[in-house]
């Protein structure tokens, strides 16, 4: 996985509920795991913006109610530093669905912008994003 150039911030736990933004039929997300994270013993693993993580959908599509899917954080509230020395920092947390580890997006089209650290790490969910931040 490519190295995202920046601060990020710890900003959500495992049990977090995130909003869906793509067409994939999820409307809300609850974080189940994080994948690549290491932490040390007892502490509890945490995403951050450009994270891959594993979600269960809670609200949407019946068919995907209960499902567990991987999906990219592509916006955060915590705010998180930049090598410019800007903080960025979004409205809300929002996750885009994944299809396959490649980093397939499962929807075709991202709903609002997405942070340039996606871009740099998950070439293909950003070509479906409506704008890029």
């Amino acid at each position: 996985m490519k190295a995202v150039s920046g601060r990020a911030t710890r900003a959500l736990n495992i049990g977090s509920l995130l909003e869906a933004c793509d067409n994939s039929g999820a409307r809300i997300c609850k974080i189940v795991g994080v994948k690549h994270c290491k932490t040390s013993k007892g502490r509890m693993t945490y995403a951050k913006i450009a994270d891959q993580i594993k979600v269960s959908v809670r609200k949407g599509d019946p068919k995907m109610k209960g499902e567990i899917f991987d999906a990219v954080l592509v916006r955060q509230r915590k705010p998180w530093k930049r090598n410019t020395g800007e903080r960025v920092c979004f409205e809300d947390n929002a996750v885009a669905l994944l299809k396959d580890d490649k980093g397939n997006p499962k929807g075709t089209q991202i709903k609002g912008t997405v942070a340039r650290e996606v871009q740099e790490r998950w070439k293909e969910v950003a070509k479906i994003a409506s704008g890029v931040y």
